[in-house]
């Protein structure tokens, strides 16, 4: 799964950088022309204000050329973003596809995901190393500039804009562009991934509301313990019980433990329950670290996706909001006698 999940991101990695070259996607300033798919695409607003096209024609064309194709596009995108949540973020993101390398770059020059963490995130074999800190500052500079002149060929032609930069002759206004561009970018890469993509990405936001809206969408879950002594359950009735106690997490991925906490590229607690995941953009790195750290210990994942009813059944346990602190385990798990007791007292 991973490995397609690669695939996608680097494919569209790469049409995020050709698409204005090809003219698949983008708006020239210049000429005010939208290209879509190497074609130019117009309303014929000449051709209406100069009598050439029945007012019954022009809103035939509106509704064809904008209302319907704009409809389409945001229902089919929140229509995957009810069942699935933020799979875009995760599976084609370029923005997060850099996220994922500079974590792993900064991992390796000083064992942390984010200059913002005050402690490290240790992953098996990797040793920090000073080295690469220039690897990552260069890694950050270089993406914050491809950035830049991307978006700027989005609004001016890629021919154009392209060979001025080869020839050092740029415009005054690109010029001003290409360095203010470069300069949030890389500042963005540099000190503010994860906080953008949890809170600054209007894209992602969007995708978590509709997501949190659906109690059967497709989330990550852990067999938390039953009433039983030491037993859990899978969300999904198929699987069997087995045998659990807290040390299962505490003492996977030896000597470090928490490897589905640790693996997680947005920071987030995988085994809480759904609103603590508010951001999750179901890369299922978790739930592979999971696989493999309990099948070094010949024991099931604890953790696994579900979707449907079993996500219903998870959603169900989530403790109800409150404006006051939860209630403790030994109160929560009081008889009617003990709670009786207790009222009289």
């Amino acid at each position: 799964m991973q490995r397609h999940r690669r695939t996608f991101q680097i494919g569209f990695f790469a049409l995020f950088l050709c698409a204005p070259a090809l003219n698949l996607l983008r708006f020239d300033v210049t000429e005010v022309q939208l290209w879509v798919l190497g074609q130019r695409w117009s309303l014929g607003l000449d051709a209406f204000q100069q009598g050439f096209i029945s007012p019954g024609e022009m809103a035939w064309r509106l509704v064809m050329r904008v209302l319907l194709p704009a409809v389409l596009i945001v229902s089919g995108f929140l229509a995957v973003a009810w069942r699935y949540g933020r799979l875009y973020c995760g599976w084609l993101c370029p923005h997060f596809s850099l996220v994922e390398l500079l974590n792993h770059m900064l991992q390796k020059a000083c064992g942390r995901l984010s200059l913002w963490n005050r402690k490290p995130t240790p992953r098996h074999g990797l040793k920090p190393d000073w080295r690469w800190w220039p690897v990552f500052v260069l890694l950050c500079l270089t993406m914050g500039f491809a950035w830049a002149i991307t978006l700027l060929t989005y609004l001016l032609p890629p021919a154009d804009v392209w060979g001025r930069l080869v020839h050092g002759d740029l415009t005054p206004n690109q010029l001003r562009f290409l360095i203010i561009g470069t300069t949030v970018f890389t500042a963005e890469f540099l000190f503010a991934r994860h906080l953008f993509c949890r809170f600054g990405c209007a894209v992602g936001l969007f995708q978590s509301l509709v997501w949190m809206a659906n109690p059967r969408g497709r989330v990550v879950v852990f067999a938390r313990k039953e009433q039983g002594p030491g037993l859990v359950r899978h969300a999904s009735s198929k699987n069997a019980l087995q045998p659990a106690t807290p040390s299962h997490c505490r003492s996977c991925d030896e000597p470090y433990g928490n490897a589905c906490d640790r693996a997680c590229p947005m920071q987030l607690p995988a085994r809480n329950f759904k609103r603590r995941k508010f951001s999750c953009v179901q890369c299922g790195l978790c739930v592979q670290a999971c696989e493999h750290s309990q099948a070094a210990q010949q024991r099931e994942p604890l953790l696994q996706w579900t979707i449907g009813a079993d996500a219903l059944r998870e959603s169900l346990r989530a403790p109800p909001l409150t404006a006051g602190p939860l209630p403790s385990r030994s109160v929560a798990l009081a008889t009617p006698a003990q709670t009786t007791t207790a009222q009289g007292g």
